[in-house]
């Protein structure tokens, strides 16, 4: 329930209706669903145990397995790209906290109120949106000191059921608006020929990645957590992947029919969330309540979110310092709220970071976790050392070729055809930047660790020189 909870939130209450959106609708869910169990699953499972069986965050995860400094950097790669993730997470965030206290107010559903003015009128104000974001991230801070586990636990448990009530009564009044249905029949019935653009299999891997947690380093430091007989392969892979996919489904289900009931464009983007939904609330009996009652749910979903994915870098950052844990909090919270303030200045720098670090930086820092499964422990001592114990789903040999052989070559086939495929497209700037800043990061990450793992062993061949 801590990973479903962590997990669970912009990446598929926010994000999954415009990707869909963006890309045939039907056809991408086609895809998306495919490369779910055939990646998120199993490649969850895989990051889960590796924090189990080090019981350390993720750079120490990288230094126990690998047991090289140079190896280092591949934990460096993925707590970096999980750092730059959150830094336009956290506007959202603040989108949401921004609503939930509008939906209090019940401005939705006043007289002539208007969704697309109210939405432009927020985010063109640079002091309200950076106001929020710092509002947003304080509020991070202020719960990370104190630790996240019976927190994140005790929200869980009932503000994601209200939210799937919410989207379902959203999803059913929106069916039963004019031109409704025509959402439905958008989302439901593929656009073939959308599968055959590479575009759309990055999209498709991008959202499994994004909204399963998949490659964060979420997984990898609640399983460090985790106790010696828990179940890895039901909690912290089939559990997860099943809970997020049917919220983001549902979220899916609930935007289109009112996107069409309404004349919106469904490829809007980022604020399609935020306008189509708002739209729908005076025509709901009691709109103000269910106003309320959603989008309370959508801020503490993306809340608990965010606080899984800060606590990534809050655990390494404590473990591979002297700092404390008020001052790990306090560092990681800072840079966060620094990189966010261009996503919260302009929500189309979100759009382009979305698409760099969730098109690339996502499956870079996959295929690094992969690699210690795959490459180092080995996928079949693994399965049979750590992920089977006291399982109550038992993972058979299928496992093995898939981690070892299919998540990467799929991943690495796909961000291949997606580079190929936006070669003189309106993204080739942006891919072009995209894999260059993956490789540099790659390159630097690992000279880095290099030097520090040097520089740390002098130290101590120095000091135990002179003891007496």
């Amino acid at each position: 329930m801590a990973m479903v909870g962590a997990m669970v939130g912009a990446g598929n209450i926010w994000r999954m209706p415009f990707t869909t959106g963006q890309n045939g609708g039907g056809a991408f869910l086609v895809a998306y669903i495919l490369l779910l169990y055939v990646i998120a699953v199993p490649g969850l499972m895989a990051e889960t145990m590796v924090g189990r069986y080090t019981n350390t965050g993720v750079i120490g995860s990288f230094r126990q397995v690998l047991q090289s400094k140079r190896g280092q950097g591949l934990g460096l790669v993925v707590l970096i790209v999980n750092v730059a993730l959150m830094s336009y997470y956290a506007p959202i965030i603040a989108w949401a906290l921004y609503y939930t206290v509008h939906s209090l107010l019940l401005t939705f559903t006043q007289p002539g109120f208007q969704p697309q003015a109210f939405w432009e009128g927020f985010i063109s104000n640079p002091a309200l949106v950076i106001g929020m974001h710092t509002l947003t991230m304080a509020g991070l801070a202020g719960v990370l000191v104190f630790g996240i586990r019976r927190g994140i636990e005790r929200v869980v448990k009932w503000m994601i059921p209200l939210l799937v009530i919410a989207l379902i009564a959203v999803g059913i009044r929106g069916v039963t608006l004019p031109g409704g249905t025509e959402g439905l029949a958008f989302v439901f019935t593929p656009e073939w020929e959308s599968l055959a653009r590479g575009s759309t299999w990055v999209a498709a891997l991008s959202q499994a990645l994004f909204s399963t947690g998949l490659g964060w380093g979420i997984a990898l430091t609640y399983g460090s957590y985790l106790g010696r007989y828990d179940d890895v392969p039901l909690g912290g892979g089939l559990f997860t992947a099943v809970g997020n996919t049917s919220i983001g489904l549902l979220a899916v289900f609930a935007t289109f029919p009112v996107v069409f009931a309404f004349g919106l464009e469904p490829s809007a983007g980022s604020n399609l969330l935020f306008i189509s939904l708002a739209e729908v609330f005076p025509e709901l009996p009691g709109g103000a309540a269910w106003a309320i009652v959603f989008f309370v749910s959508f801020f503490f979903a993306t809340f608990t979110s965010g606080l899984g994915i800060t606590e990534v870098g809050v655990t390494t950052v404590s473990e591979e310092t002297t700092l404390s844990r008020t001052g790990s909090v306090l560092a990681v919270c800072g840079v966060i709220w620094l990189l966010g303030l261009p996503s919260a200045y302009s929500s189309s720098f979100l759009d382009r970071m979305d698409f760099m670090f969730g098109t690339f930086g996502l499956p870079l820092a996959t295929l690094s976790i992969i690699v210690l499964v795959a490459w180092k422990i080995g996928p079949e001592c693994a399965r049979v050392i750590d992920l089977n114990r006291n399982t109550g789903i038992y993972v058979g040999r299928w496992w093995n070729p898939v981690v070892k052989y299919v998540i990467p070559a799929v991943m690495i086939f796909i961000l291949g055809y997606g580079v190929i495929s936006s070669i003189g497209t309106e993204n080739q700037t942006l891919m072009i930047l995209g894999v260059a800043f993956m490789i540099v990061l790659t390159v630097v990450s690992t000279a880095m660790m290099s030097i520090i793992g040097e520089a740390s062993t002098g130290s101590v061949e120095l000091a135990s020189e002179g003891g007496d």
